[in-house]
């Protein structure tokens, strides 16, 4: 493992730590829980909300002085170029999920190289900002798919937020490192994992998504204090637009797991992103990975 992985998003023992507030940037009908229930090509006929959540996040960041990284679909900055370039002038990273929502895991090389190829190219363009971090839909890459790191590496990105070190049975590499590595060796890509804690010989999920609605937010802060405090490491937090936006539509024939998963406690979610702006430090993937090696 590379020395400058280890050291990436590492505090000094007495100063403190600053933690990588995340977004994926993509709407409710897109997310992977709801692909066998909502058809692909059904999108483009599809209420589209992210405009509107996007200026209620972007908002309550600068209300609270956070930075972030969003990492952005093409499908989404291709019909919605504003809230790209809303991204880069107010200051935040942007950065790639992809053109369209596919898991890397269920694309050839070849395909998985044409889409984050096109959706850098088409980020680029909008945001007239380098683009240079990457992370698949449902953390898709695992050691299964390890290569596509390298043809990230050969589009031009410079680190990757997809593998996660959990069990879980859609995605998961539960027996990689915890924080930020090179996977392909020490002239490889630059991996940032989703943060979690080490308890009971398990690694459990602590930085984001469904698991911060449905668990008490006292339990997620714990868990994050503990990785700054213990580790000495740089948390990394994610969530989604819609995951603040309970009047969103609810299409109709989801299986009772995609609904629990989708919904619960969405209600609570941006007081609960509210309060996690205020509880600890924050800035850019970026920033806080790329500029201390």
């Amino acid at each position: 493992m590379n020395e400058a992985a280890l050291q990436a998003g590492h505090a000094s023992s007495t100063g403190p730590v600053v933690n990588a507030m995340t977004c994926d940037v993509e709407d409710y009908f897109q997310v992977s829980a709801f692909a066998p229930f909502i058809a692909r090509d059904s999108w483009p006929a599809r209420e589209c909300r992210v405009e509107a959540n996007m200026d209620r996040i972007l908002a309550l960041f600068a209300d609270n002085g956070v930075k972030a990284t969003f990492f952005t679909l093409g499908w989404i900055a291709e019909r919605y170029p504003n809230v790209v370039r809303a991204i880069v002038a107010q200051g935040h990273e942007l950065a790639s999920h992809g053109y369209s929502h596919l898991r890397a895991s269920d694309q050839g090389r070849a395909e998985f190289a044409r889409d984050i190829r096109r959706s850098k190219a088409l980020l680029e363009d909008i945001g007239g900002a380098q683009v240079v971090g990457y992370r698949a839909p449902s953390f898709s890459i695992g050691a299964d798919n390890l290569w596509a790191l390298d043809e990230l590496l050969g589009a031009g990105y410079r680190y990757s937020s997809s593998i996660y070190p959990i069990r879980h049975d859609h995605y998961g590499m539960p027996h990689a490192p915890r924080f930020a590595f090179h996977p392909t060796g020490p002239d490889g890509l630059l991996e940032v994992p989703i943060t979690t804690v080490r308890l009971m010989q398990r690694n459990l999920p602590a930085g984001g998504g469904g698991y911060f609605r449905l668990l008490p937010y006292t339990l997620s802060r714990w868990m994050m204090e503990r990785v700054n405090r213990i580790d000495r490491q740089a948390a990394i937090f994610y969530f989604h637009p819609w995951e603040i936006d309970p009047g969103q539509p609810r299409p109709q024939g989801l299986s009772p797991k995609a609904r629990f998963r989708h919904y619960i406690n969405i209600d609570r979610m941006e007081q609960r992103i509210r309060q996690l702006t205020r509880d600890f430090a924050w800035d850019r993937m970026d920033r806080i990975f790329l500029d201390k090696q």
